[in-house]
């Protein structure tokens, strides 16, 4: 009787019913739940081929694409136009639109910062592990892309035709034409995908998809805007209109 009521505790409020005994071990003993794999070694042996892949891309393009030294810099010449490595070209480009504090400090740090919080402002349950998470997810992905890859070219090709900050400058504070008004324009544009989006009622991830669409995208736009329009001078230009024989691609 004492091993029943182990088994079986008295309490009024629970029904207890036995279906079947049977021989043998259950069919989930040492399995995880359905549809997950094992991260070691399946998914650790992916990511080991995917390096080696990639260190393999890596070696064949430095045997086949040239990388010389160029001549000692001079100090009384200055390179024209002078261009950060590729993957600083962006921060580069948004040099050119405000206050170096903002797009080389705050920027960029807000940026990290997103990223490491990311993972505890995402709580859905749903579609973990998927990618977009849903269908619903997807369109939104492609919406955001879509949108971005609009809007930041607009407000790069405006900021160059009809500079605020430059018919602000030496008229009020420098923080104002410098810092505030490209903030506030990049606060806009990051803001108003997010705001649409809020009438159909998104969910905590479909926010972070926007958001971090967005942060991507822009990123890339900045990076072409940045190495592949940017001629003499660091103006913009068609790729095949620039100035004094320059190309883009010999920097490579």
């Amino acid at each position: 009787m004492a091993a029943e009521n182990k088994i079986f505790p008295r309490d009024s409020s629970k029904t207890y019913g036995l279906m079947a005994l049977v021989r043998g071990e259950s069919s989930m003993v040492d399995r995880g739940p359905e549809d997950t794999v094992f991260a070691f070694p399946i998914v650790a042996l992916l990511e080991a081929l995917l390096a080696l892949g990639t260190g393999v891309v890596v070696l064949l393009f430095s045997l086949l694409k040239n990388a010389p030294l160029e001549e000692l810099a001079n100090p009384a010449v200055t390179t024209n136009p002078a261009k950060a490595p590729w993957y600083f070209v962006g921060l580069q480009e948004l040099l050119e639109h405000m206050h170096p504090t903002l797009a080389g400090v705050i920027i960029p740090g807000l940026l990290v910062a997103f990223l490491v919080v990311l993972p505890y402002m995402d709580h859905e349950r749903e579609g973990v592990g998927r990618w977009f998470g849903s269908q619903r997810g997807r369109l939104i992905v492609l919406s955001s892309a879509v949108y971005t890859m609009v809007v930041m070219p607009l407000l790069i090709v405006l900021d160059n035709l009809f500079s605020v900050r430059e018919s602000l400058r030496g008229v009020g504070p420098d923080w104002v034409a410098q810092f505030a008004i490209p903030a506030l324009a990049l606060v806009l544009a990051v803001a108003l995908p997010v705001a649409i989006l809020r009438r159909w009622r998104p969910t905590s991830r479909e926010v972070m998809l926007v958001l971090f669409t967005v942060m991507i995208v822009s990123a890339l736009v900045f990076t072409v805007s940045g190495f592949l329009f940017r001629g003499p001078g660091f103006r913009l230009y068609w790729p095949w209109q620039m100035p004094d024989g320059y190309n883009p691609f010999d920097s490579l």
